[in-house]
């Protein structure tokens, strides 16, 4: 959906503490999440601004973005439960 944010915080706003806390305390993690983020807002811009890409690009772009929620949530779920 156009101009919907799907950062990590918006995402998992039940997770925000264990979201501050790994990405505080793992560089792999935040980077992760960054990466997402990052993702999100060129999906994002691309969709808004109509700009030029091929249906296969953005869904590749899309495929990379949910493929690092789901590491994301794992982590958060696991640190939430440990914690």
């Amino acid at each position: 959906m156009l101009s919907e944010h799907h950062d990590i915080a918006h995402e998992f706003p039940d997770l925000q503490g264990a979201l501050d806390a790994l990405s505080s305390t793992d560089p792999e993690f935040a980077e992760m999440v960054k990466r997402h983020d990052s993702l999100d807002n060129e999906i994002r811009v691309l969709e808004e601004e109509q700009q030029p890409i091929s249906d296969e690009e953005i869904e590749k772009l899309k495929f990379e973005r949910a493929a690092l929620k789901d590491r994301i949530f794992e982590q958060l779920r696991t640190a939430k439960d440990a914690g």
